[in-house]
């Protein structure tokens, strides 16, 4: 199965109240990792790509290349969504000239006009080429490639007045944060998504920040609307200690244990333990 537009998997998952996971990639243990489990857990699942991990890995041509390569390769027969994560104007344009299936327009930190006037066009352009587009309102706190949000929670008449635009996905700000959650964080504030939801209806919410918001948090804002959840940070902190684990075991060492592909084998593997670990959570496993 080639790529595919998210609108129909985010649909089916805001419909089932489970929702499918956009865990970021940023190369090719990464990719593969993440797809072969989501072909192992019958899930379907998007690989989210940031602007800077889509320099790190030579540019979005390359990416498209090698997922549509591991898509035939690897036999893979779940929905798998490409998506552009946090992109800016010109991002999202690249994204789509390269064969993305989706991309995400992040407007958020600009006046609310200029975010309503580049999300229209980017839908319109979307809907001519099948892509499912997800637009954000209220900034998500912490950082991501460089782009800083205070964790400002979305108004919800003006989620309503995105949403109406025509976009497939609406990521809105209710209290989550990029990275690893501080331990004063208070929490999501679940009165400001239902709002939301009341305001937008049918269309699948996004939950940006998935790392650290404890499963109980999670399983409520999917019973709340959300149907897509971001992961990076924490397949970032698994793989990191696995790869360390291995080094000061001296397996690297051993033999051959400096080759790259035994090398980065623990990071991998522990990777795919996570995303399996997370799908199920999310409830998607077995609904590909």
């Amino acid at each position: 199965m080639g790529l595919v537009s998210a609108k129909e998997m985010l649909e089916k998952a805001k419909a089932g109240k489970y929702a499918v996971g956009a865990f970021n990639i940023n190369n090719l243990e990464w990719t593969k990792a993440i797809l072969e489990t989501a072909e192992e857990q019958k899930s379907p699942v998007m690989l989210a790509v940031s602007e800077g991990a889509g320099k790190y890995m030579g540019g979005y041509d390359v990416i498209v290349g090698m997922v549509n390569g591991m898509l035939k390769d690897l036999n893979i027969t779940v929905p798998v969504a490409l998506h552009l994560d946090h992109g800016s104007y010109n991002g999202a344009k690249a994204c789509i000239e390269a064969g993305f299936s989706s991309i995400m327009f992040d407007g958020s930190s600009l006046p609310f006009e200029e975010n309503i006037e580049k999300t229209k066009e980017l839908v319109a352009i979307c809907k001519e080429k099948g892509m499912s587009i997800e637009a954000e309102v209220g900034s998500i706190g912490g950082e991501e490639d460089g782009v800083v949000g205070m964790g400002e929670c979305a108004d919800p008449q003006e989620c309503k007045q995105i949403a109406d635009l025509g976009i497939t996905m609406l990521a809105a700000g209710i209290g989550n944060i990029h990275g690893v959650y501080p331990e004063n964080w208070p929490g999501l504030r679940f009165d400001v998504l239902d709002d939301i939801q009341k305001e937008t209806g049918i269309m699948p919410l996004v939950l940006h920040g998935g790392t650290g918001i404890p499963d109980d948090m999670i399983k409520k804002a999917i019973s709340l609307g959300v149907s897509k959840i971001n992961v990076n940070t924490e397949c970032q902190l698994v793989f990191a200690a696995a790869t360390r684990e291995y080094i000061e075991a001296g397996k690297d060492k051993q033999g051959k244990g400096f080759d790259p592909r035994k090398l980065l084998a623990p990071g991998a593997a522990a990777i795919k333990a996570k995303v399996k670990e997370k799908m199920e959570v999310f409830g998607s496993v077995g609904k590909a």
